[in-house]
């Protein structure tokens, strides 16, 4: 896949927030990439690699410099990289591994790094583990991930994942840096405990799937409801230039959280709920 060539004459205003205890200050609206190969972009058939790095470079306009992707998404890391192609010195680079023992978690990490054209990752991500690897375990994994730091080969190590257990045991356990997990504003009150747990414990806290996947629709309604929470980072993914604008047009210009704003973001939930 060939470079993307990036230019552009402006950015626009973002604001940044420390992840957790990491040294990584990512934009508050980040950027889901595992959506590049969504049905909207394939559409363009030959033209689907341009049509990515450019949704790409207009996230990186709009301020962006936080962009979360997974190796269960192969084209989807190589979109990336090539977009990503002169700028990765600007970005903060994640990706994920579901790799269950070593043998696949190293595999996936070189593949990974080959696609995205990168030498290193700034967050290295357990994708939903069965369990939560702990130091000195007989699997051996997080041991790893230590020495993978130490190397410098991943500069912070963290856990994606949809079961609710697993996400709580890994922010009290101390030794993730980031737990990312789905959060919306149809969320139950038990995602909203895990998102202060996370403020408590300092654990970066990235909300993937912010719109539920699709089953939200009001990108307002959703965009204001996550920004209440200043610890969190959703993810974004976009699956058009047009809806990318959106989500910028409200990182520049949040909603009201007033009380009209609340009413409406309550009937959404209880219709879901």
């Amino acid at each position: 896949m060939q470079p993307c060539i990036f230019v552009i004459g402006w950015l626009q205003v973002m604001e940044y927030v420390a992840l957790g205890k990491t040294n990584l200050l990512v934009s508050r609206t980040g950027f889901g990439a595992e959506s590049l190969d969504c049905k909207e972009i394939e559409s363009f058939g030959e033209d689907a690699d341009e049509k990515a790095c450019a949704i790409v470079h207009q996230a990186y306009a709009g301020g962006m410099n936080f962009f979360d992707t997974s190796h269960s998404k192969p084209v989807c890391e190589k979109r990336l990289g090539a977009a990503l192609h002169g700028i990765r010195q600007n970005v903060i680079l994640a990706t994920k591994t579901a790799g269950q023992d070593l043998h696949e978690i190293r595999r996936d990490l070189d593949e990974s790094l080959m696609s995205l054209e990168s030498d290193t990752l700034d967050l290295f991500q357990l994708e939903n583990p069965l369990i939560v690897p702990k130091k000195n375990g007989m699997d051996g994994i997080y041991n790893e991930l230590l020495l993978l730091k130490e190397k410098g080969i991943v500069k912070h190590i963290g856990i994606a994942t949809e079961n609710y257990d697993i996400a709580k045991e890994a922010i009290e356990s101390g030794l993730y840096e980031v737990v990312q997990f789905p959060f919306s504003m149809i969320s139950p009150d038990s995602v909203k405990a895990l998102v202060k747990l996370c403020q408590e414990k300092e654990v970066g806290c990235i909300a993937s799937q912010p719109l539920n996947g699709g089953v939200v629709n009001d990108i307002p309604l959703a965009f204001g409801f996550l920004y209440q929470f200043e610890n969190v980072v959703p993810v974004w993914g976009t699956h058009t230039q047009e809806e990318l604008q959106q989500i910028l047009f409200f990182n520049d210009h949040p909603p009201v959280v007033d009380k009209s704003f609340k009413e409406e973001v309550q009937k959404v939930q209880n219709f879901f709920n």
